[in-house]
């Protein structure tokens, strides 16, 4: 029998995180800083939500009132909070689910990072990334 490891391999363990009441200029921050294009939003170790960078994307409609994209962010992101904009309700895996099963999620939903998630608290995260990267180590 051919083994398939658990996702626990893969997923990223440092995670980046948000609070609910940090404000989205912090998590465009985030995003840039380390490259990164979901971030999981908790309250203490415990997830409550899903922000991606599209999520920020989708809210800056106010390009043509303002001169720099700066001024354009700091508006739109003012006039939102993180638990307005981030995705509730959000899929998780356990981290001893196998890779296929995480795969088959991915493949199947519309989004690209699932919250890996043991007793309740947030241990990891996996992305089509994380998948994509497994892929070519096996070939």
């Amino acid at each position: 029998m051919r083994y398939i490891p658990p996702v626990s391999e893969i997923m990223t363990k440092n995670i980046i995180a948000l609070n609910r009441d940090d404000d989205l200029e912090t998590a465009e921050i985030l995003f840039k800083r380390h490259k990164i294009r979901h971030i999981p939003v908790v309250n203490g170790e415990v997830i409550i939500g899903m922000l991606s960078y599209s999520d920020l994307l989708r809210i800056s409609f106010a390009d043509a009132v303002y001169d720099t994209e700066e001024e354009v962010d700091t508006v739109v992101y003012n006039m939102f909070t993180i638990e307005q904009v981030m995705v509730k309700n959000v899929r998780t895996v356990p981290s001893t689910a196998t890779i296929k099963e995480v795969a088959n999620i991915l493949a199947k939903e519309e989004f690209h990072a699932l919250p890996v998630v043991d007793n309740g608290n947030l241990v990891g995260i996996v992305t089509t990334t994380d998948l994509i990267n497994y892929l070519l180590k096996q070939l």
